[in-house]
């Protein structure tokens, strides 16, 4: 995980629409960046739908919410549209963001070591610094988590 205090790497990543999103563009928004391993998973989906379902709560305390995983765009929007998501997922399958935010690890599966995503969500303040990490979160308490921290 980085370091609370320290500036959040921006990045520029696409929707599922193609567009491209950097981070730098939401500065003056909390931002609510959370790392997950796959679209449609039963953790993912629960993590997902979370935030969906207290999305009005976050906006009105003037946070977004971006997911990042490295999922294909036509993925995300299958994801998206499936589950009448309301904010953006975000692909990196160069993994350089995850890598960049201390995401992609090595984890095991079966009792053998593979490389994957490391569930985690970072608040990131209106001045672009992480003041909030969590690594490791449990999916279906995550929105709520977070909607707690935002002050």
């Amino acid at each position: 995980m980085l370091d609370i205090g320290t500036k959040a790497p921006d990045f520029s990543l696409p929707d599922p629409d193609g567009q491209m999103h950097a981070l730098s563009a939401y500065r003056g928004r909390k931002v609510i960046l959370y790392f997950y391993p796959a679209d449609m998973s039963p953790g993912c989906t629960s993590q997902a739908c979370g935030f969906r379902d207290l999305y009005p709560q976050i906006r009105e305390k003037g946070a977004v919410v971006l997911g990042v995983n490295a999922d294909s765009v036509e993925s995300h929007k299958q994801f998206m549209e499936e589950h009448g998501l309301p904010f953006l997922l975000l692909s990196d399958p160069d993994k350089e963001v995850l890598q960049a935010y201390d995401v992609w690890k090595q984890k095991l599966m079966f009792g053998r070591p593979v490389m994957g995503i490391e569930r985690s969500t970072y608040l990131i303040d209106e001045e672009g610094v992480i003041v909030k990490a969590f690594g490791k979160v449990k999916p279906k308490d995550n929105a709520k988590q977070m909607l707690k921290e935002l002050i």
